[in-house]
């Protein structure tokens, strides 16, 4: 199994945590990951992206130029890496910011509303655990157990916030939906 990932957005959206606790969670779980973080002087509120690649064996090259799923956290994004996403891979959208416009119909499409669940939760910063969630979900990458062991790890510094990174994943899971 080799999972290759591209997660963009915008500079304070938790792009680059998705990929450091997709790599984390995978190595802890005793496979191959690589995180390559993308951005420039334009980190806050401009682009950034980073590719991710989980594997059972190694992983021969940093970059490639196709992936399995592209996680778009807003439209510019979405726009901008549409055309990286192999055909018969996944387009995971936070809808709450994107819209799909059908421009391609040899890929899956998978939407969360992952800004407005996080508000639900109780705090727009669980956002991109949502999103995780929806990403393990439909890929199958991660359990969620190996998922929820990295996030009390990496981020229960504050144990006040651990449950709403639980509940924010739980219920990014339950709530991803492929459109038809």
């Amino acid at each position: 199994m080799e999972k290759k990932i591209t997660v963009a957005g915008f500079g304070g959206q938790g792009v680059m945590v998705i990929g450091q606790m997709l790599g984390y969670a995978s190595c802890k779980a005793g496979r191959n990951a690589l995180f390559l973080p993308k951005y420039g002087p334009e980190q806050r509120g401009g682009t950034a992206n980073c590719s991710v690649t989980i594997s059972d064996g190694e992983i021969g090259a940093p970059v490639s130029r196709y992936v399995d799923t592209l996680i778009a956290m807003n439209q510019p994004s979405l726009e901008k890496f549409l055309g990286s996403v192999r055909p018969g891979g996944i387009i995971l959208l936070n809808s709450s910011l994107c819209r799909w416009e059908g421009k391609r119909t040899d890929v899956r499409v998978a939407e969360i509303q992952a800004d407005a669940i996080a508000l639900e939760i109780g705090s727009p910063k669980v956002a991109n655990i949502v999103v995780i969630g929806a990403y393990i979900q439909l890929s199958g990458a991660l359990s969620e157990q190996e998922m929820l062991d990295a996030i009390e790890e990496k981020l229960g510094k504050r144990p006040e916030l651990l449950e709403m990174n639980r509940k924010a994943l739980r219920t990014g899971m339950e709530r991803v939906t492929l459109k038809e």
